[in-house]
């Protein structure tokens, strides 16, 4: 059959989102003719304006995703208007099976195999027992079926773009906010949306310092919403060091893009910023906390994307009996400089 028409659904966080693209590149290359839609939630729509890769980025808002009527009136309109030739739900929730529900007469419904998912996706893949695949190529899974149709090109690549126009705005107001770019610039998450997720407060403060001390670094602390409070008193536990910048913001996701090509290296908590950078092609060390596999998460691990994780220390028998905060604690100041070091030598100017 001819291939017109592609949604491609991925609600969830930013970093499930940004991972995803993949599914979206490989589908271009295999499909260069076809519409590719992407479904994700409305405060990430910014992320992917003129991506080479999707044709229309589909949004639900918070109204709509919290009022079952206009999240359910919304589904039927979108899929009885677009007659979908393929529906690649990477979610496959009791809520996204409403795209096939009403899409029934869409040859391939493609989605993770569940156990309530049996009539409503005709393709059901089994993509998320082997923990030591990442999650890209999980995602590329789902492209299993369609190898029926046409050779599928896996292209494990996921990429963000900026123009040079909104890297020049964004490189100008950085300048204006004290930023020197005959030094380094590293751009560092010291916080997370949950709390549970970020590293110890005194040791990213000493890991900081040294980055400071010897590359005389200057360090963007990236935040949103009520991170901010942390951000800033870590920088006044710090001293307000001259070399931490807590005065430059993001206003959107799209501006943090413009903010991240700006900069030489990311450095912190692992999150949806650190998918961003990598998807932007900046080197990256990230900080996992427990339960968080890097294998998973860090896909392409190697010289330029890297990072650590409680795991790393092969005690995996004795974790089991320790606290989740013994169990992140297990990662050390020594350990994280270790890596971080190595690699700041070589990508800093």
């Amino acid at each position: 059959m001819r291939i017109n028409k592609i949604l491609v659904i991925r609600f969830r966080r930013v970093g499930d989102s940004v991972l995803s693209i993949a599914i979206c590149t490989s589908l271009r290359k295999s499909f260069p003719n076809a519409r590719i839609d992407y479904v994700v939630n409305e405060n990430m729509a910014s992320l992917y304006e003129n991506h080479p890769d999707i044709d229309n980025v589909i949004t639900f808002n918070n109204e709509e995703n919290n009022n079952s009527w206009k999240y359910i009136s919304k589904v039927h309109k979108l899929v009885s208007t677009t007659k979908y030739d393929v529906i690649i739900d990477t979610r496959s929730t009791v809520k996204t099976l409403l795209f096939s529900l009403f899409s029934l007469s869409t040859p391939y419904r493609i989605g993770s195999k569940k156990g309530y998912n049996f009539f409503l996706h005709n393709y059901r893949i089994d993509n998320h027992r082997d923990k030591s695949v990442d999650m890209v190529q999980h995602n590329l899974k789902l492209l299993k079926p369609l190898e029926k149709e046409s050779e599928i090109y896996y292209c494990p690549d996921f990429k963000l773009y900026v123009s040079e126009h909104e890297k020049v705005d964004c490189r100008f107001y950085m300048q204006k906010q004290g930023i020197d770019f005959t030094k380094p610039v590293v751009i560092a998450t010291v916080t997370a949306r949950l709390a549970h997720k970020v590293w110890d407060k005194e040791r990213m403060k000493e890991v900081l310092r040294r980055m400071i001390d010897k590359y005389d670094t200057q360090i963007i602390f990236n935040f949103a919403g009520n991170e901010e409070e942390f951000a800033v008193n870590i920088h006044r536990e710090m001293g307000n060091d001259k070399n931490v910048f807590t005065n430059i913001k993001a206003g959107s996701l799209r501006d943090l893009c413009a903010l991240i090509v700006n900069c030489d290296f990311f450095f912190g908590n692992e999150g949806g910023p650190r998918h961003i950078a990598q998807a932007l092609e900046i080197p990256s060390y990230a900080i996992y906390p427990p339960n968080i596999l890097k294998s998973i998460w860090l896909p392409n691990e190697g010289e330029r994307y890297a990072g650590i994780s409680p795991d790393d220390n092969n005690l995996q028998e004795e974790q089991r009996n320790m606290t989740y905060l013994d169990r992140f604690n297990l990662i050390t100041v020594d350990e994280v400089w270790a890596g971080l070091d190595k690699m700041l030598a070589k990508y800093l100017k």
